[in-house]
């Protein structure tokens, strides 16, 4: 059995979760997502807590274990706290705008870029070049911050482009002009 998914799940106070068949529910203050599962899994919700079992022993059920426990642990985060990304922009020049549901990047290129905000997400820009993400489903925060940061990465020797706020750029030395 996975280690993970021996786990319970706490259900705080203002969360609803209702399983129905292959499927999972919850409702919380910021919202309600949803999540699909496998045949192989089990899910209860005992006595303010939820409960995810494996139907069988394969070795693909106990994945799915861990996978489904997380999963749903992570959407009663999402709908009582809520999930955030920050992002720092550095660079001359460099700046982002929110317009609108579109964030628009000026990342030094010759013409700017504009990205659609996905629908469930809020993008904050402010003057300093800090781009926060937040939303309820951390799959979309993920890949949102993700999508932006393909856009310039980070350069080891002046640090120029989009790095996230807990992200280490390892810096290197560049030419030293002797002979």
């Amino acid at each position: 059995m996975s280690k993970v998914g021996k786990l319970p799940i706490a259900v705080p106070a203002g969360v609803t979760v209702t399983v129905g068949d292959c499927c999972v529910t919850v409702k919380g203050p910021k919202g309600e997502l949803k999540q699909d599962f496998n045949k192989d899994i089990k899910v209860e919700v005992k006595d303010n807590e939820i409960v995810v079992t494996p139907l069988n022993d394969a070795k693909q059920t106990n994945a799915f274990h861990g996978l489904y426990r997380n999963l749903i642990n992570n959407m009663v985060i999402g709908v009582t706290a809520g999930f955030s990304k920050s992002l720092i922009i550095t660079g001359v020049g460099y700046r982002a705008e929110v317009q609108g549901n579109l964030l628009m990047l000026n990342l030094g290129y010759s013409s700017d870029f504009f990205a659609a905000i996905p629908e469930g997400l809020t993008v904050t820009a402010d003057a300093n070049g800090k781009v926060t993400v937040s939303g309820i489903d951390k799959q979309k925060v993920g890949e949102f911050s993700a999508q932006i940061r393909r856009l310039r990465k980070p350069e080891p020797y002046k640090g120029k482009g989009i790095r996230y706020e807990t992200e280490v750029i390892r810096r290197k030395v560049g030419k030293t002009g002797v002979k």
